[in-house]
């Protein structure tokens, strides 16, 4: 099944180079989830082939234009194409009333129902429970409230080795898939869990890091995901610039990844000052070699 990471924009501040507000759509297994959505959303989303009404989640880190004016846009467009499925929003203080004030002035009426989740960004918290992902939050150090995001796969049931379990009731394979052995009223062990089934695939993690000030305190929350997004908007020496603005390094992004031991970094919000992304690129690999750039268009797969 599939774990895929689309990129729709990659720039800080203003779009430039041909690169677009930060952006990002999941698709997980059938869930389509957005993190972020700054302006060009979604033109990007139809330039690469993203369906609008398939989103069923979307997260915003925090309120600086460049992750969030594509909302409103995006709402509107989903509106008008006569959306009618509920959608999950979760975003800092504010966000909620400028949505109702926007709507309020347009005079217009969703056609789907908006489930707004505020989040406060102090402490790491499960945000959404679903059947196919848990949702944490990663409390990040910006100019204003911004929140990272921590997406976990849920367990997945153990495989079943098919020509042993012919002869097995429903009953007894569903707790044979939990990993469990099925036992009678006497607690006496019928069938081994070991005997008839085979590892279960892994699940797998996405760890998104946001405009944020370098921050080891949250290693702990990310430690060893498959993969990590952590912006890196200057290379390394405008670190002043960077700790002035709130923001990383390549470099920094990269000593992060490889302290928090993840299987892959990719770097974007890019200053508008690089139009030649290799050398943020090339800063990168001297710390965690198996860096990639979050760049529009491309699509990063995590295999189970």
């Amino acid at each position: 099944m599939s774990f895929e990471v689309h990129i729709l924009g990659s720039n800080s501040a203003a779009p430039a180079h041909g690169r677009h507000h930060t952006s990002q759509v999941l698709c997980i297994q059938d869930l389509q989830i957005m993190i972020d959505c700054g302006e060009a959303t979604q033109l990007q989303m139809k330039k690469y082939g993203l369906k609008k009404n398939r989103l069923s989640h979307i997260f915003i880190s925090h309120l600086h234009g460049d992750h969030f004016l594509g909302l409103i846009g995006l709402l509107s467009t989903m509106h008008l194409n006569g959306r009618k499925t509920d959608l999950y929003l979760y975003g800092p203080v504010g966000l909620s009333e400028i949505i109702q004030l926007h709507l309020k002035y347009a005079n217009t009426r969703l056609s789907y129902k908006i489930h707004f989740k505020e989040l406060q960004g102090e402490e790491s918290e499960l945000i959404l429970d679903h059947p196919k992902i848990s949702v944490y939050t990663i409390p990040l150090q910006h100019r204003i409230p911004c929140t990272g995001f921590l997406i976990k796969e849920k367990p997945k049931p153990k495989k079943l080795i098919k020509d042993r379990i012919s002869e097995l009731s429903v009953q007894h394979i569903n707790t044979l898939k939990k990993g469990k052995d099925v036992v009678d009223d006497t607690g006496k062990v019928i069938y081994k869990n070991t005997d008839y089934t085979l590892p279960a695939k892994k699940s797998r993690s996405y760890a998104y890091c946001s405009d944020t000030k370098y921050n080891e305190d949250i290693i702990p929350l990310v430690d060893s995901v498959d993969l990590l997004y952590h912006e890196g908007t200057f290379l390394h020496e405008n670190l002043e610039r960077a700790e002035a603005t709130y923001h990383t390094t390549a470099k920094q992004a990269a000593i992060f990844a490889q302290k928090a031991k993840v299987g892959k970094l990719l770097i974007g919000h890019f200053s508008n000052r690089y139009k030649d992304l290799s050398p943020i690129l090339e800063e990168a690999k001297t710390e965690f070699d198996n860096t990639a750039l979050a760049e529009e268009g491309k699509v990063f797969t995590i295999e189970e």
